[in-house]
């Protein structure tokens, strides 16, 4: 899996999470130490963890990815997972919006991701049942 696929699939699993505000970076042409960098919002510890878990989880599970490094605590409000090509950030917005990555990286491009259309089940229809019929009296 190529860098920016990664970075999607990192970016599809935390908003399958219902992770907000979710952004890639591209630093591909930027001096740094990683190709692209998903940044996502949590709105509590609970919330956090389960974003995290889920990139983390999915990816070895689907992918055979393990993180390089996770760096952060719950308590922290800030986890990052190191994928070595894709850094993946996972914040409260009080930590996000004091630390600011989005600004300290605004030289980044922006990867434009398309809207993912709902999972449609297919149910499958109901058959018709007889109508009871009265007995006649005797």
């Amino acid at each position: 899996m190529d860098s920016k696929a990664l970075a999607l699939r990192c970016r599809e699993l935390a908003d399958d999470k219902k992770a907000e505000n979710l952004v890639i970076l591209d630093l591909r042409k930027l001096p740094g130490v990683t190709d692209y960098m998903v940044i996502g919002s949590g709105t509590s510890e609970p919330h956090l963890r389960a974003v995290v878990e889920e990139v983390e989880l999915k990816l070895k599970r689907d992918e055979g990815l393990c993180p390089l490094a996770v760096d952060g605590t719950w308590h922290s409000g800030w986890v990052v997972l190191d994928y070595v090509d894709v850094m993946v950030h996972v914040m409260k917005p009080d930590v996000r919006e004091h630390y600011d990555l989005e600004g300290l990286w605004n030289d980044a491009p922006r990867v434009r991701v398309t809207a993912r259309k709902a999972a449609v089940k297919k149910v499958p229809a109901k058959k018709a049942t007889p109508r009871a019929t009265k007995k006649k009296a005797a």
